[in-house]
């Protein structure tokens, strides 16, 4: 017999697909003064948008006047590794997990739609709600440690004792009293930092403090323009998000693969040839990844990506995909086209910058185009 409305609620939740939930009361942010240090240190890189939506972070109230509760949930995407041979080739991009199957903010929003019509019939009452999928101005992480879901770690992530930290996060905030949970919190990262030391770009300034510019998270997928130079060379073969730190923390040794469908990897998403990825067109683009979360890097981005994995690949078979994308219409995808043959050099890289540094007109490919070719000389 379930008696309370949160226990209704939490058991409506699992039959959903979220495998936790947790509520807290709302109130203002305790965390609040850390994220602004945090933006003042330019550790956002260039995400604009979370200096603006800074005001909205202070407390869930000004997202809904009427919010009473926050209902912090999380539901597992955890999927089995592809083949060690795969994942080690340089000749291969690596996704990250999360995006191999289909788009999260789509899947979880209609399963909280539902849970907010579960709400309103069981709370027999007017009910005002907003649901939020990793998409609004609220500090999760935060609201979902108090809910005791799990502690945030050195990696910055949430991290479940029982289950790790694979889990995409969501909230609903609703304008009813529910009572909160007495669970005690478990777990730590104690004196672990196998994560910070892991990172290949040291994006962590100390424990559970990140500079995004320094992610390849943001590098691949939030950062817009060219990638910096010295940074391009540590990120190997991944071409759309990190899980690294991640998948070296311990407590992940106890993930269990979800039981959810649209969270398995699509056809091509695993591991995927980088030469079968370079020359997509726009069009092709959009078919492959429509519904998927890649598509947020946009096309120019994503090729971005591909070719710097291309150049850190270093093969010699890829040179003629990387002299047709040296022509693209795009000036990002040139740009770093020019790097990734410097990368590579040899005779026909050479030709191929070469011929292209005479009718060139952007100046920042000129730049990079002129820079390969002092690096091959």
């Amino acid at each position: 017999m379930l008696n309370t409305l949160t226990q209704q609620i939490q058991s409506r939740a699992h039959e959903l697909g979220f495998k936790l939930v947790g509520v807290t009361p709302a109130e203002e942010s305790q965390t609040i003064q850390r994220y602004r240090e945090w933006i003042a240190n330019g550790y956002a890189g260039k995400m604009g948008y979370l200096e603006r939506h800074l005001p909205l972070k202070e407390d869930t109230r000004k997202l809904l006047q009427e919010t009473k509760s926050v209902i912090s949930l999380a539901m597992n995407y955890y999927t089995l590794d592809p083949p060690k041979e795969l994942a080690e080739d340089p000749s291969r991009g690596q996704i990250s997990r999360y995006a191999w199957g289909d788009d999260y903010h789509d899947v979880i929003r209609e399963r909280l739609l539902l849970l907010v019509e579960f709400i309103k019939d069981a709370a027999e009452t007017e009910l005002k709600s907003r649901v939020f999928v990793d998409s609004g101005p609220i500090l999760e992480r935060e609201y979902a440690q108090k809910a005791k879901l799990g502690w945030i770690g050195k990696n910055t992530n949430l991290i479940n004792w029982r289950s790790g930290s694979w889990y995409f996060l969501a909230e609903v905030l609703v304008s009813v009293d529910l009572e909160s949970e007495s669970e005690t919190l478990r777990g730590s990262c104690g004196t672990c930092t196998k994560c910070i030391e892991a990172c290949p770009t040291d994006a962590f300034v100390e424990p559970n403090m990140l500079d995004s510019r320094l992610c390849i998270s943001y590098l691949t997928i939030e950062l817009k323009d060219s990638i910096p130079k010295e940074l391009r060379p540590k990120m190997g073969n991944l071409i759309f998000g990190c899980d690294i730190c991640q998948e070296v923390c311990p407590w992940n040794s106890k993930a269990m693969p979800t039981t959810e469908p649209a969270f398995h990897p699509r056809e091509g998403n695993l591991v995927p040839e980088l030469l079968t990825l370079i020359s997509m067109t726009q069009s092709e683009f959009s078919e492959k990844f429509k519904g998927s979360p890649i598509k947020r890097a946009k096309r120019r981005g994503f090729l971005r990506n591909v070719i710097v994995a291309i150049g850190n690949w270093g093969a010699r078979a890829a040179v003629p995909a990387l002299k047709k994308a040296l022509v693209d219409e795009d000036p990002l995808v040139r740009s770093h086209a020019a790097w990734a043959l410097g990368q590579i050099g040899g005779k026909t890289a050479k030709q191929a910058l070469e011929t292209q540094i005479t009718c060139e007109d952007d100046i920042e490919v000129i730049s990079e185009i002129q820079d390969a070719l002092t690096f091959i000389n």
